[in-house]
């Protein structure tokens, strides 16, 4: 694999049951670079390993003035040069090629669960977690798939030097053969308290960066209720932390490095003292003394594989796992799109939630009231199979009798829409607002219409650049902040009238306009979605009365359907919410009832009053 092929035609599906699995995963993903950079590896270590015996070749043929000696250990020296030269070049393409290629696995992997999940994904996973994961999580799983091949290449060529230097001379060798597995195996005491301590910085790091998303996203109310300062004094108190915390981490962590360079250079010390001795006494010789010093000094470089493998490790294992938790997260239990067959399914038909007992008629405008907003939101997730509650995920919203985590993901998307009550408008200008994947059925004029947004087409022409001030080609600033949000929540709903799904669920889609603008609205909706499954959770008497049925849901069950005024007439529960009156009010406003007649079931004056309205208002949108 090479760079230049990226992205991947298929990631791949990761093993996801612990960060550790999913760095073995990755690993076995790039087995052939990571063969290709070990033996890149090898080369380059042993060319600088074999150093010492060009050099103690040469040292012994000046003692015993051999010219031909001296010439055969310039050339080996001239070989071995050459291989670590080339070997180094190789090893650097090739690790990087790994790194950079686990990386963008890991994000094509992310973008592809992004995708899938949608906005269920920072209801279930926070939003700081998404941003480090995708960032410098990604670059530290990278690192590690990177170290991996060096370690490999470091470690056969440490057994090399040990076994050789053994064959070469028995009497330094076994000392060098016991020392340096001590060298490489000293850190691994303090590895755990390393590890604490850079996790409690990548921790604590997390919180910086969500409370910087979260102080940036909200910065326009900040400035409103003069806030910043608080906001500013608590995020200096969190970089703080993450300094004082990356600090103590950075102690242990040279600590660390002191031991590889401290107990490297003592083994030095103890082999030239012992070996000193031994050509003194002469049982080596100068040459072979020399040999042994050299293979010594040379292992540095290696060892330096072992703290930095370690090292990668520690960093990566909390990325790894924190990537694996996103990754592990699915539109269902047990989803099986893309199964054989799926893709002959048709996505039509009346929407069903078993969970609720909701029911949307297919063709039909169909109205959910909720007396919790967040039930609501939830509801309208489910809807889209997407449940935001774990616990929910075994039983699926059913597509004219097919389960929605049965169909392809695709296929599921394109028959049911999702809006939710906080739309964010990507910047670009209004005609690639509407530029997304549609029917072709709902232009898009058609669909600003249903939507009234006349005045936002209005504003945006005065602020165009452009000469004609033409709207469409007028640019939208990143979530639409120079617009109000009554506008926003307009053109937001204007783009999902242009894709025309098969069913639409709107959650509150008129909850930042008027009450004359909402009339409008609630109209141009049912006008253009005739015909279509539209299902609106809203609260509003105007919306309401405008649905074909209306369904109360009420501690998590469907518990009465029907018309606007038969529930505000013949459901407390549905009063309540709608008109925001107690029983008592509304029996306290309800005339007498008429003697003569005994007409017992005339509607509460509430009821009427609010009927009036309505009526008022169509009266003044014609």
């Amino acid at each position: 694999m090479q760079i230049r092929d990226l992205p991947f035609a298929d990631p791949g599906v990761p093993d996801v049951r612990s960060g550790t699995r999913f760095l073995v995963w990755l690993g076995r993903q790039q087995l052939g670079g990571q063969v290709k950079s070990m033996l890149w590896g090898l080369l380059h270590h042993l060319g600088i390993a074999g150093l010492p015996l060009g050099i103690g070749i040469a040292v012994q043929s000046v003692v015993d003035r051999d010219g031909g000696r001296l010439g055969l250990a310039g050339l080996l020296l001239a070989v071995l040069g050459a291989a670590i030269a080339v070997g180094d070049v190789m090893l650097h393409r090739t690790a990087v090629t790994n790194w950079i290629t686990a990386a963008a696995r890991v994000q094509q992997l992310l973008a592809r669960k992004t995708a899938e999940l949608g906005s269920v994904l920072t209801r279930r996973v926070a939003a700081g977690e998404v941003v480090a994961v995708s960032t410098g999580d990604v670059e530290k799983i990278g690192w590690f798939v990177e170290a991996l091949s060096r370690f490999a290449a470091g470690a056969v060529v440490l057994v090399v030097i040990c076994v050789g230097l053994v064959a070469y001379q028995p009497a330094l060798g076994v000392v060098v053969a016991v020392g340096i597995p001590v060298l490489a195996l000293s850190v691994l005491p303090l590895l755990p308290r390393a590890t604490r301590r850079a996790d409690v910085q990548r921790e604590k790091a997390g919180r910086a960066t969500e409370l910087a998303s979260d102080t940036v996203a909200g910065l326009r109310v900040l400035r409103g209720i003069g806030g910043e300062e608080l906001f500013l004094d608590r995020y200096r108190a969190a970089s703080q932390e993450v300094r004082a915390a990356a600090v103590r981490s950075a102690r242990m962590w040279a600590l660390i490095s002191a031991i590889q360079v401290v107990l490297p250079g003592i083994l030095l010390i103890t082999v030239v003292a012992y070996g000193a001795r031994l050509a003194f006494d002469g049982r080596i010789t100068v040459g072979e003394l020399v040999t042994v010093y050299s293979a010594v000094a040379l292992t540095y470089h290696p060892l330096r594989n072992f703290e930095e493998i370690a090292m990668a490790f520690s960093f990566s294992r909390p990325s790894a796992k924190r990537a694996a938790r996103v990754l592990a997260l699915a539109r269902t239990a047990g989803t099986t799109a893309g199964a054989d067959g799926d893709e002959d399914r048709k996505a039509t038909g009346d929407l069903y939630d078993p969970l609720t007992g909701l029911l949307a008629p297919a063709g039909r405008f169909t109205a959910v009231v909720c007396g919790d907003p967040d039930v609501a939101g939830r509801l309208a997730d489910r809807l889209g199979g997407h449940p935001a509650d774990p616990g929910e995920e075994h039983t699926s919203v059913l597509l004219g009798g097919v389960p929605l985590d049965e169909l392809p993901l695709d296929t599921a998307r394109t028959a049911v829409l999702v809006q939710d009550k906080d739309p964010v408008l990507l910047s670009g200008t209004l005609h690639e607002l509407l530029d997304v994947p549609r029917s072709g059925e709902v232009l898009p004029d058609r669909a600003l219409a249903a939507a009234r947004c006349d005045d936002v087409l209005d504003a945006l022409a005065q602020a165009s650049v452009d000469a004609d001030g033409d709207p469409m080609r007028t640019r939208i600033t990143e979530r639409g902040r120079s617009l109000s949000g009554g506008q926003r929540q307009r053109l937001a709903l204007a783009r999902s009238l242009v894709t025309d799904p098969e069913v639409l669920v709107l959650d509150e889609p008129t909850s930042a306009v008027d009450a004359h603008t909402e009339a409008r609205v609630a109209a141009g909706i049912g006008a253009l979605r005739a015909g279509r499954t539209t299902v609106v959770l809203a609260s509003s008497p105007l919306l309401l009365d405008r649905a074909d049925r209306v369904v109360l849901v009420d501690g998590g069950q469907a518990v009465a359907v029907g018309t606007h005024r038969e529930l505000l007439s013949r459901e407390p529960r549905y009063r309540a919410v709608v008109t925001r009156e107690t029983d008592e009010e509304l029996a306290a406003k309800a005339p007498p009832a008429d003697p003569v007649d005994g007409d017992a079931g005339t509607a509460p004056v509430g009821a009427l009053d609010a009927s009036d309205a309505l009526e008022a208002l169509e009266g003044e949108s014609a």
